[in-house]
């Protein structure tokens, strides 16, 4: 590995590695160096680009520490153990020992060494300041490393190197501290997020079956198809497909994988079928595609968040002119020192990504993933909400209440052929209709071709050179064509009783009718009250499903409104209206033909039993189907805007007494310093504080 020493005393090296360190590899550094008998401390800087070991004063020692710091590859750092790495919790006796030797070191350099030792040792240990104030000098910014240079470049002007030395040290305390905060914050978050799929379906000996994720050997196959999520890290052997990679790439343009690519877990099949080989462990693999997200979350902040690191950066030049107004008239270097000391940059933009952080942390462990803070935002503001039916206000499990043939068929065949057809998608109704196949011992092998859904519609194949046909009333008979006459039809529409009756046909003939039973998720109707509670006007429902169907639940749960027989498009169409009369939507679905409108609305939330594309399209996704989250949500997205607010009013406040008061010359420079970064440390870790009170669904986990 590349590296400079910035900063060596004996038994202690700070190395930069030149640039930002990935969160992984900086944790595989760690643990690399602290598994040497001659390291002691071992803190890996990841914003900073840097490492501080500590080690036995010995030159072998310290060799030692080098040779392994030049082993080092990174490439391959997170290969050994990545998910452990990733998710642990910063240690807080390593911080410990690491601040507690900076302060030893600073005060018996200060105590032991000779003046004109002291001045050059200050010196020196100013240079990766102001190397770094060059840089961003050179690129035209005017930020806090430039303004941290000039607080120590007075100081020596001044001929004060002891000020310059306590500025550093406190300087690399703050870097410590906040480092260890925002670690510790974003490793909880991680940890909270690490949930995997249940089963996937694998080919073994020619024979497709599921199986559960853990029990995946190397070497085995798995074969994805429309609508699911890759669950794992592998090659394609065999098939083509279109595949969603946005969660990793931010690119929503779907790509073609082929035999021969590559595919990675957590990226969608929008259209197609792959068969892959998988490569590493199914942890490795989800942990990855959540640090990516994790990543890429910094990319979606709020508006607040934004807003207050724009301020942030403004305030930089400010202190400088500042500073340049108290040196012309007050011709005291000391209160001009107070004017570089304090700055609103690093408090602002540390505590406003903490808070952010804590909040996906809680988030997660009350039952939703939000992709970014900006999604808070849009759910703290919403004032419209529309609900899915099917799988979102009704059960994730519907079950099938009858099944009835026709025209000379038997009951059994009916349901035999449509568990073959449905089992490949991963809508609830599929499920129900295949459950209720093996409820009753009724094996479907495959004898049809390749199947195709239609989405919002059906499903479409051939069996035995015959054209089949499974789905809605509206795709069968008015798309499709099938006869039936209206008699038949009434009776079918009777006979129904509230149930969504869904529609087999071969050769254009029907041959049965299977009755799903779709029952109202529990207390459907208090989390619709306490939304509207929460600042929510008006509650919708859309729904595919007929209108029969839909009033009945619509008027159990209370909705305001609500529209049946809808096509996706149709969804998309009363998103824009209500959106373009200046409502901020929210739209909750879980199904494929839920993904075009949940990527229209304001802000979306996918089910967590819903299908791999809506999950993929939503801004936030919940881990379970439990509605009672968007509960939660809600009162998390408004209290965390509400602690920006008042974490940036708080900064700006005391920052500015502070720098009034040492502008003053009540205090010296070095008192506002600390008070400094002490208030900077001190928002951050009350920004980890828990949002939501104990009695909410968080205390329940």
């Amino acid at each position: 590995m590349n590296f400079a020493i910035v900063h060596e005393v004996p038994g202690r090296i700070r190395v930069s590695v030149g640039g930002k360190i990935p969160e992984s590899h900086a944790c595989a550094m760690e643990e690399r160096l602290l598994a040497l008998p001659t390291v002691n401390t071992c803190v890996a800087y990841p914003k900073a680009g840097s490492l501080a070991v500590t080690f036995n004063r010995t030159e072998q020692d310290r060799q030692t520490v080098i040779d392994e710091l030049e082993a080092l590859d990174p490439l391959t750092l997170t290969k050994t153990d990545s998910r452990e790495l990733l998710v642990r919790t910063p240690r807080f006796r390593h911080l410990f020992s690491q601040l507690a030797n900076m302060v030893l070191a600073h005060y018996a350099r200060r105590i032991m060494l000779p003046v004109p030792v002291k001045v050059a040792w200050t010196i020196w240990s100013a240079i990766p300041f102001m190397r770094t104030a060059l840089q961003s000098l050179r690129v035209g910014k005017l930020d806090v490393p430039v303004l941290d240079a000039a607080a120590i470049a007075m100081g020596l002007i001044q001929g004060k190197p002891a000020t310059s030395s306590s500025t550093m040290l406190l300087l690399h305390v703050g870097e410590a501290l906040e480092d260890y905060t925002q670690r510790r914050t974003e490793s909880g978050l991680i940890r909270s997020m690490l949930t995997l799929p249940e089963t996937v379906r694998v080919v073994r000996d020619d024979s497709e079956f599921e199986v559960e994720l853990s029990d995946l050997k190397a070497g085995d196959c798995v074969v994805v198809r429309t609508g699911h999520q890759i669950p794992i890290d592998g090659t394609v052997t065999k098939g083509e497909a279109a595949v969603n990679q946005s969660s990793l790439t931010g690119e929503s343009m779907p790509v073609v994988r082929v035999r021969g690519d590559s595919v990675y877990a957590g990226t969608v099949v929008e259209e197609g079928e792959v068969f892959i080989r998988i490569s590493g462990s199914p942890e490795e693999s989800k942990l990855r595609s959540i640090v990516t997200m994790v990543e890429q979350s910094e990319e979606l902040k709020s508006s607040d968040q934004r807003h207050i690191e724009q301020m942030a950066d403004k305030l930089v030049p400010w202190n400088f002119l500042l500073a340049g107004i108290v040196a012309a008239t007050t011709r005291n270097l000391q209160k001009t020192s107070a004017a570089l000391m304090v700055d609103y940059s690093c408090a602002l933009r540390l505590s406003g990504s903490i808070a952010v952080m804590a909040a996906q942390r809680e988030g997660a462990q009350a039952g939703f993933m939000v992709k970014g803070s900006k999604y808070f935002d849009h759910m703290a503001q919403a004032d419209t909400i529309v609900f899915d039916k099917t799988g979102t206000l009704t059960q994730a499990v519907p079950s099938v209440r009858e099944v009835v043939a026709y025209n000379n068929w038997e009951r059994d065949e009916v349901l035999r052929l449509a568990a073959c057809l449905e089992e490949h998608f991963p809508h609830p109704v599929a499920r129900a209709v295949v459950n209720k196949a093996f409820e009753e011992g009724l094996e479907h092998r495959e004898r049809h071709a390749e199947v195709e859904y239609v989405v919002a519609h059906g499903i479409v194949s051939t069996l035995e050179g015959a054209r089949v046909l499974i789905g809605s009333e509206h795709f069968v008979i008015e798309d499709e064509g099938v006869s039936i006459s209206e008699e038949e039809l009434d009776a079918i529409h009777s006979r129904s009783e509230g149930s969504s009756p869904l529609f087999l046909a071969v050769d254009g003939v029907l041959r049965g009718v299977i009755y799903i039973d779709d029952p109202l998720k529990g207390g459907i109707s208090d989390v619709l009250d306490e939304l509207r509670r929460l600042g929510f006007k008006r509650v919708v429902m859309l729904t595919g499903d007929n209108y029969r169907s839909a009033s009945r639940i619509a008027r159990i749960a209370g909705v305001d409104d609500f529209q049946a027989d809808m096509l996706p498009e149709d969804k998309c169409r009363v998103i824009d209206e209500l959106q373009e009369a200046g409502h901020k939507v929210v739209m909750v679905g879980d199904g494929v033909n839920d993904s075009p409108a949940l990527s229209r609305a304001y802000v979306s939330v996918a089910m967590g039993a819903g299908s791999a594309i809506a999950r993929e399209a939503a801004d936030i996704a919940l881990v379970t189907d439990d509605l009672h989250s968007l509960i939660e949500l809600r009162r998390l997205s408004v209290a965390l805007e509400k602690r920006m607010k008042h974490g940036y009013s708080f900064t700006v406040a005391f920052n500015s007494l502070l720098l009034a008061l040492g502008i003053s010359g009540v205090i010296t420079p070095q008192i506002s310093s600390v008070l400094h970064n002490s208030a900077t440390i001190g928002i951050s870790a009350s920004n980890t504080r828990h949002y939501l009170p104990k009695s909410s669904s968080i205390a329940r986990d």
